[in-house]
């Protein structure tokens, strides 16, 4: 009965993205008649005027750019700092732990003008680089609480038995402890994308330059320009979310094996 109401609960909550996808292959003459309705045939001029017209190409490049380069370097940043708090006992560890910890108390919105300053002062506003370190930088105290517990987790035997092997510090972290914790990167990884992807404060608040825009800022602008056209509106929104179906679609094994680890333990 369980997986009957949930598998009525994802249809009911796939009905927009059904409509979206199918209203981006319809005419918008098509949708004014008749806005819920079958296309009579694929009408793609609507991606081709969203990616060419209305700049979406260029949205969707930067997005890419920042997101993909901000997930990395903040996964990256996390995983070494991570490993030594989740496995190693050192003077201080306690209060590193409670330092990453408090990243995560208060909105990173509150510190927007201080931040605003360093970053001008850097010369590094309107900029690509800017706006990804500030993405990184905002990810590593959760990416950090998450992946060290799941260092912990892993069992003292196995630094024992690399040692016994003649493995170093770093062989065992590269070849032992990270292909373990691969399902809790994914983790961090999709619940990092998803929300910097979304993110429409900091690109409104860093960037100036249209050319450097990200989707969400670049929406404002496409739903300016084509309120009225539909379709390509339509089109516009399935090419902002495909990316993150895709992720999704990628990462699901990994995402529920990081969920449920510790549930046999």
């Amino acid at each position: 009965m369980v997986p009957l109401m949930l598998w009525g609960y994802a249809l009911v909550a796939m009905i927009p993205l059904f409509v979206m996808v199918l209203g981006s292959l319809r005419p918008t003459q098509d949708l004014f008649n008749d806005p819920i309705g079958l296309p009579n045939k694929l009408y793609l001029s609507n991606y081709t005027r969203a990616w060419t017209e209305a700049s979406f190409s260029t949205y969707v490049l930067n997005s890419v750019v920042v997101v993909t380069g901000a997930v990395i370097l903040g996964a990256a940043v996390s995983v070494l700092a991570a490993y030594p708090l989740g496995r190693r006992k050192f003077t201080g560890r306690g209060f590193f732990i409670g330092y990453f910890i408090s990243g995560m108390t208060l909105p990173g919105h509150f510190g927007v003008l201080p931040l605003f300053y360093l970053l001008d002062g850097l010369n590094l506003v309107d900029s690509r680089l800017g706006l990804m370190l500030v993405y990184a930088a905002g990810s590593v105290p959760f990416n950090v609480f998450v992946l060290s517990a799941f260092f912990r987790q892993l069992p003292g035997e196995l630094d024992e038995a690399a040692a016994l092997d003649g493995a170093g510090p770093f062989a065992t972290f590269r070849h032992i402890m990270l292909p373990l914790v691969r399902p809790a990167i994914a983790t961090v990884v999709v619940f990092q994308f998803v929300p910097l992807w979304n993110d429409f404060f900091y690109p409104l608040v860093l960037l100036r330059d249209e050319s450097k825009l990200t989707i969400p800022v670049g929406l404002t602008h496409f739903f300016g320009r084509f309120q009225n056209d539909w379709g390509t509106l339509f089109a516009g929104l399935v090419m902002t979310t495909l990316p993150l179906v895709i992720l999704f679609g990628i990462a699901t094994r990994q995402i529920v094996a990081g969920l449920t680890a510790g549930m046999n333990r």
